[in-house]
Order: structure tokens, then sequence, then C-alpha cells
């Protein structure tokens, strides 16, 4: 019998209903078993399209229940993996690649050709999104979702990022996210989002990806200014003394979101930092100084972990901050703050602390209103990146190393 063509099968699907071949009531797990094994292009789309819809409407039971399949029923194919390590020796350079891919868990491949349907990256990134939220009551499923964070680290790496620069003329639904995905300083409106996209002084840019067009990956936000500020309330004030660019010497970064829950782990600051500071540059060459005002989410509860403390006074805030920032490590010797630790692996400089510098209740409540300016200075953030990287030194500004005596 001859190979279907394309049009038959689209034909055929018309005729006797899109579910043919997937029975009412089939699994998810059993949807995609089929999918795998279909070897037609035009079927593969079209029970792609079933699985990704009837995944949508699952209860969060039968999604559960789907990744502990996916991640039994998907796994290493045994056999070939043990026939793979049989022909392998060393400078066996083929065998080496064909061990490499009989190593592949069968998940991956199953993402794969989920992801060929048109629209399908979204659906997988939320996909990963409620898998990271069943990990911490079914750890077993690590290894499933280190097959996700593979692919995705591929598909989203930097040569498919696109920068956009959002302004007042961008179209309102990717405006209605913005607004939705601000992490750190909420917008609380149109008013507020207007001032901070279409105020001449301020900027904001976003990363977008080709499959995601309409949805921000993560985005900064920029206020030009005639020096370092000491509190957001400069920033973030209703109104403000509008400064003319041209008269700006800093650039500050006050707030960097991460927008797509299922892309945790996925690095796209870095990128969106050097690649904002390149922009701006070019644009406005007169800019001389680059640094955040940044929160420091973790301070409090680090402190009140180990001892009861009332509110301190200004100068014993910013010695508890700058103790905590510099001395207070990970396991593996890196910075235990995550706004810290994300700045220091960029090779930004901790360069000054602020005490009363976030009025707001999340400020007061994460760190008594505690801010922090990292310094990006391009003649040493490369050295300041790879001694981080490298042997977990932090680079300080010297006005905040009497903070660190006993």
């Amino acid at each position: 019998m001859p190979e279907r063509s394309f049009l038959d099968d689209i034909l055929r699907r018309v005729a006797f209903g899109t579910r043919l071949g997937t029975p009412k009531g089939q699994s998810l797990a059993a949807m995609c078993h089929t999918l795998v094994e279909e070897r037609s292009e035009a079927s593969g789309l079209v029970l792609g399209r079933e699985f990704l819809d009837h995944y949508k409407t699952a209860s969060p039971e039968d999604r559960l229940a789907f990744f502990h399949a996916l991640a039994t029923e998907f796994g290493i194919n045994n056999k070939a993996l043990a026939d793979a390590i049989k022909a392998w020796s060393p400078g066996n350079d083929d065998a080496a690649r064909a061990l490499h891919f009989a190593a592949e868990p069968r998940s991956q491949e199953l993402i794969r050709v989920l992801n060929r349907v048109p629209g399908a990256t979204a659906h997988l990134v939320r996909m990963r999104a409620d898998l990271l939220a069943e990990l911490p009551r079914a750890p077993e499923l690590t290894g499933l979702d280190s097959d996700f964070r593979h692919l995705f680290a591929s598909w989203f790496n930097r040569g498919f990022l696109e920068l956009r620069h959002i302004r007042w003329s961008t179209p309102a639904s990717v405006l209605e996210k913005i607004i939705a995905y601000e992490a750190v300083h909420e917008i609380t409106g149109w008013d507020d989002l207007r001032q901070r996209v279409a105020e001449p002084d301020r900027r904001l840019f976003g990363f977008f990806h080709p499959a995601m067009p309409d949805e921000p990956l993560i985005f900064v936000e920029v206020a030009l200014m005639d020096h370092i500020p000491g509190a957001i309330t400069e920033i973030i004030a209703p109104t403000h003394d509008t400064l003319d660019p041209t008269d700006a010497k800093v650039a500050v970064f006050y707030s960097i979101s991460n927008c797509q829950k299922g892309l945790r782990g996925i690095s796209f600051g870095n990128f969106l930092i050097k690649q904002v500071v390149s922009e701006l540059t070019q644009e406005l060459p007169q800019l001389t100084t680059f640094v955040t005002l940044s929160p420091v989410p973790g301070l409090r509860r680090n402190i009140e972990d180990d001892i009861e403390i009332e509110p301190p006074d200004d100068e014993t805030a910013r010695r508890l901050a700058a103790q905590y920032l510099a001395l207070a490590k990970r396991p593996n010797g890196k910075a235990h703050d995550p706004v810290a630790h994300f700045h220091l692996s960029n090779g930004a400089e901790l360069h000054a602390i602020h005490a009363n510098a976030d009025p707001s209740e999340a400020g007061q409540r994460n760190s008594w209103g505690v801010m922090v300016n990292y310094l990006y200075d391009p003649e040493n953030t490369e050295t300041s990146q790879k001694a981080y990287a490298q042997s977990a030194e932090i680079a300080i500004s010297p006005k905040l190393r009497p903070l660190l005596r006993k």
C-alpha cells in the first residue's frame, strides 16, 4: 500500500474526527506512547495538538500521574545503552557519540516531538512550571525536570533571543503582561506603567523568543539619573523631576523580573544587562555609570534565624546587610542572597548599602528597607566575574569594608 500523503491524513482527520486513533478517555501517558510511535508527520501534529489540549484541561492529579508515567515509562533504553557501552573504546569517537545518544531518555524525544506542534513551546514551558510546583512533594521527578531544563537551555540560548525596547506604543497585550509579571516593585496601574515606559528618562527592555513572540521572558527597568540613588522612592514616586536623557550620567537598573516560571534556571539576566548597557551606551554615550538599586530579599530571614532583633538603627542595618551579603555563603562558597549571587556572577561590585531605602511592606518585611547598589564597571566586570566564578571572591567597594569588621 502506498504511503499516505500529508493531504490524505488531513482529509481523513476531517472526515472521521480529530480523535482518530486516540480513544476517548485515554490517559495522557497513553496518548504520548501513541504519539512517539506515529511515523506520519501530519498525524503526529494532530496527535500532538490533541495531547496538549487534553493536558491543558487535565486535573492536577492527572498531570502528576502523567509526570510519574513520563519519568518511568519514557526513560533510557537500557539494552541499547548496554550495547553502546560494549561498543565503546577509548579513542572511538563515533562509538562515544552513539553512547551519548543511547543514554538519552525517551522523555526528551517526546518533548521534542511535542514541540513540532505550532505554538507548543509556550505549552511546554507552562508544563515545566507545573512540574516544578510538584517537585517539593515528588523529588523523584527531579530527573524528568533535568530533561526539560536540558532542552530548554538549547532552545532559549542567547542566539534565539530578541531584545525589545518596551514603549508606550507597544501592543497592550504585552504591556498588560509587563504589569502582571513585575516581581520587584509593583506596577499599580496604567499611569504607573506609563511613567516607567513613556517618561524620557525611563527605559524598559525585555527579551523575547520567536516561538513565544508575545510573552516576555525577562525584562529590566532603567532610570536615567544624574546621581546614584539611595532610595527607590527617588525612582518610582508618582511624580518626579524629569531629567533630559542627554544630561544623564547614571543608568540605574532598578527592577529585573523573570516572567516564565517554567524557565527557572535558564540564565537570561546576564545577557540582558550586558546588551542593555550596550544599547544605552550607543544611544547616550555620555553615560559613565551603570548601577543597580537592588533589594536584599533574604536579610531579615537570615538574621532572625540566628537572633531576635528589633528594627535596627540605620548604621546597624547597613552593617548587618554588609556582613550578610559578603559572609553568608552557600555550600559551594557563593553568596547566599539570590540577588547578590546574580549580580556578582555577572561581574558586578558590591558598591553601596542604603538603610530605609524601600518603605514598601515587602521591603520592610524582607530587609528592614535596606537596598544595595551593585556597580557594573566595564573595566572590571570580566575580572570580577572570573574571580567570583573560580574562587567565590566578592568584589566589594573599599568604602564598605569597614562595615565587615566585627
